[in-house]
């Protein structure tokens, strides 16, 4: 039980449990079958309980250095020989998962876990460290709607504001830790574009991608009140997020402002069910 614990730990929980319930909330808004939605879900959770898990084990030594005491790999609750087995043995189930989904969908979600796995493995420590986010998040809908019968791609609006809020997820996920990764050589795109510019992107790629997401549903005559809401909760805090940079040193408030951004970006994109089938 303690090293099943120490496994969870290691799996990024909190972000593997929202990436996971987004998927679902996605199927169900593309019209998928229950028991596909079932499928689905476990198929993506499986996935990123292998990344958060590869990631944790991959930067064991870099976190041991720095004295990240809350992780278990570091703290030696879990052998990393475990964790090796652990986050291959789930890369494989998420595989299996989604083959019972069909050829599109396992293609897809293969994709979209080697993005993720290659930022782990070292892409994470060069100027393209933004390019998985954009790959794992663009095609991200696309695992719903590629789950369903007879399954499709997701439209491109969709695409976009996957991509932009990968690109969101990326450029504000480091900022806690540029200290801690400039000392063991971690130098991805947002330690070489620096915090500011770092954020103020990141804002704008929240925005540009609720404004697909807004024009995409008016497109397909699924844009409602809530829709508009959230878009301007979206603008909101973007703008908020950039005025607060301007005039004061990048701080956990504007992580989060950026992260609440980002979550109605996503809140946006299933705000529409009729636009993804």
């Amino acid at each position: 039980m303690t090293t099943l614990r120490a496994l969870w730990g290691s799996t990024h929980p909190g972000p593997s449990v929202v990436v996971t319930v987004l998927a679902v909330v996605l199927g169900i808004a593309a019209g998928v079958d229950p028991w596909r939605v079932v499928l689905l879900g476990a198929a993506v959770l499986s996935g990123q309980l292998s990344v958060g898990i590869s990631n944790d084990v991959i930067d064991r030594d870099r976190d041991r250095a720095v004295g990240r005491t809350d992780k278990p790999l570091v703290r030696g609750e879990v052998s990393a020989r475990t964790a090796w087995i652990a986050a291959v043995g789930t890369l494989a189930l998420a595989v299996v998962l989604s083959a019972g989904l069909g050829w599109g969908m396992l293609a897809a979600h293969a994709v979209a876990l080697a993005a993720a796995w290659s930022y782990n493995a070292g892409l994470k420590s060069t100027p393209v460290s933004i390019v998985p986010f954009l790959v794992s998040f663009g095609i991200f809908p696309s695992l719903a709607t590629l789950s369903a019968a007879p399954p499709h791609l997701a439209p491109a609006w969709a695409w976009i504001a996957g991509a932009a809020l990968g690109a969101a997820v990326h450029l504000t996920n480091v900022l806690p830790d540029l200290d801690d990764d400039d000392r063991t050589g971690v130098r991805g795109l947002p330690h070489r574009l620096g915090p500011r510019r770092a954020v103020v992107l990141a804002a704008g790629a929240v925005t540009a991608g609720a404004g697909a997401v807004l024009v995409g549903a008016a497109g397909a005559g699924a844009i409602g009140a809530l829709s508009w809401v959230l878009f301007a909760g979206v603008v909101a805090l973007a703008a908020a997020t950039v005025v607060r940079v301007v005039v004061r040193r990048p701080d956990r408030t504007v992580f989060r402002l950026v992260m609440a951004a980002a979550l109605l970006l996503a809140a946006l994109l299933v705000a529409a069910p009729g636009a993804l089938r």
